[in-house]
């Protein structure tokens, strides 16, 4: 499998609030591909539906799945970028393929920016670091290995990928990938720096920490700057989040070596990245104690329960398989709805283009490091959580699923239409 441009991850794309975007996808690769803008404010036509297909030459003209649309080589994706600033990033989408598509290399970032973002003192240039986080295990070649599916249908180009058993709760890998690099050493001067942190792992989730101590200041959350920033000391981050974060390097003796750790992993999953402190340096940057003013909490109109667990041994939403074009909610644009999600395992859930804010966990409030307003959300086993959803922007079909892609792949997704 290649990269989108022929590198992982992808290029980083830098928006701009306002400033409408077009970015044409030529699929010379020898599957479909369907390319989704996590966290994009996007229309329907350009969500990255996972029957909407580019395919490559000599793919077979039948679809696999009914409803299933194929673009020949090329399809434009439309952008307004109305939103926010905010660190989105794009992965591909593809109906029961999602999984190893993405492990194989097809997901990269892009960053939204605008005006109230720009009039901050935080960090920026080469202080500003994005920072792709993923699992991966490699063959002696150096190339990917990804489990061996069971497959039906029109193989590669279609059908169902099917993993067994063994992998139900995801695959993960026993190399850290930061940017494509394992376990990388960055050199820093003893100033703060702005870290936007992705977790873009198929089922891994990490909880960081900085060794040999230091603290996390958040400034931002999947869609965007927070309205105060909120300190941390260790950040849990599941499949499909980001946190934007600023760690002060200056509180470290110049020559420290500071480590960020997976507190959840042993052996060589529990280290991340380095970061070396070389020397002192001028720094004008701050975090201001008002960062935004992001949308108030709006009124809901409804409430909705979606329950993410194993039915006959399958994984499902409402006690369904995915059946695209059968929408579990039609939601009226320009409102707010409460859903209620739960399950039996753990299951980071991704609403397409809603954002949300946390409500409760268990009937309690929610953790500081809920705050914000996301598209992503850890659902713990058994547990039960509470997120107020705006649909604004656009009409049409969306989804919602477990951003654990092998749960993805195993169907674990719904549709939802924005009426």
């Amino acid at each position: 499998m290649g990269g989108y441009g022929g590198t992982f991850p992808g290029p980083t794309f830098e928006l701009r609030r306002g400033e409408p975007v077009t970015v044409a996808v030529r699929n010379e690769l020898p599957v479909p591909t369907s390319t989704h803008l996590h966290g994009g404010v996007t229309p329907p036509g350009s969500d990255g539906y996972p029957t909407d297909l580019v395919v490559p030459a000599g793919a077979p003209p039948h679809p696999a799945h009914p409803g299933e649309v194929h673009h020949p080589l090329v399809k434009e994706y439309r952008y307004p970028v109305g939103q926010r600033a905010a660190t989105l990033w794009y992965h591909d989408h593809r109906m029961d393929f999602t999984a190893p598509q993405v492990w194989r290399g097809l997901a990269g970032m892009a960053l939204v920016r605008d005006e109230e973002e720009d009039a901050l003192p935080l960090p920026r240039g080469e202080r500003e670091l994005p920072l792709m986080i993923c699992d991966r295990a490699f063959e002696e070649d150096g190339s990917f290995r990804y489990p061996r599916a069971h497959r039906s249908g029109h193989g590669e180009h279609g059908g169902r990928g099917r993993l067994d058993g063994d992998y139900m709760e995801g695959v993960e890998g026993d190399v850290i990938l930061v940017n494509g690099a394992p376990w990388p050493v960055a050199e820093v001067t003893a100033t703060r720096y702005r870290l936007r942190l992705l977790n873009a792992s198929n089922a891994r989730r990490y909880l960081l920490r900085l060794a040999p101590g230091g603290r996390f200041t958040q400034i931002g959350s999947d869609s965007g700057l927070l309205a105060a920033p909120v300190t941390h000391d260790a950040i849990p981050i599941s499949p499909g989040e980001r946190y934007d974060v600023v760690v002060d390097f200056s509180g470290y003796p110049v020559g420290t070596a500071v480590t960020l750790v997976n507190a959840l992993a042993d052996g060589p999953a529990g280290n991340v990245m380095g970061f070396v402190v070389t020397r002192r340096a001028p720094d004008d940057s701050a975090v201001p104690a008002v960062l935004s003013r992001p949308p108030g909490r709006p009124r809901p109109v409804a409430t909705r329960r979606f329950d993410f667990r194993a039915t006959d041994g399958a994984w499902t939403i409402n006690g369904h398989r995915y059946r695209p074009g059968v929408p579990l909610a039609r939601p009226r644009v320009g409102t707010a709805e409460v859903w209620r999600l739960t399950g039996d395992f753990r299951h980071p859930v991704h609403v397409h283009l809603a954002h949300f804010q946390v409500l409760a966990r268990n009937g309690r409030p929610p953790a500081a490091t809920d705050a914000g307003w996301k598209d992503t959300v850890d659902v713990g086993p058994y547990e039960v959580v509470d997120v107020l959803a705006r649909f604004d922007g656009h009409r049409g079909t969306y989804m919602l699923h477990c951003h654990n892609l092998e749960h993805e792949d195993m169907a674990m997704m719904a549709d939802f239409e924005v009426i």
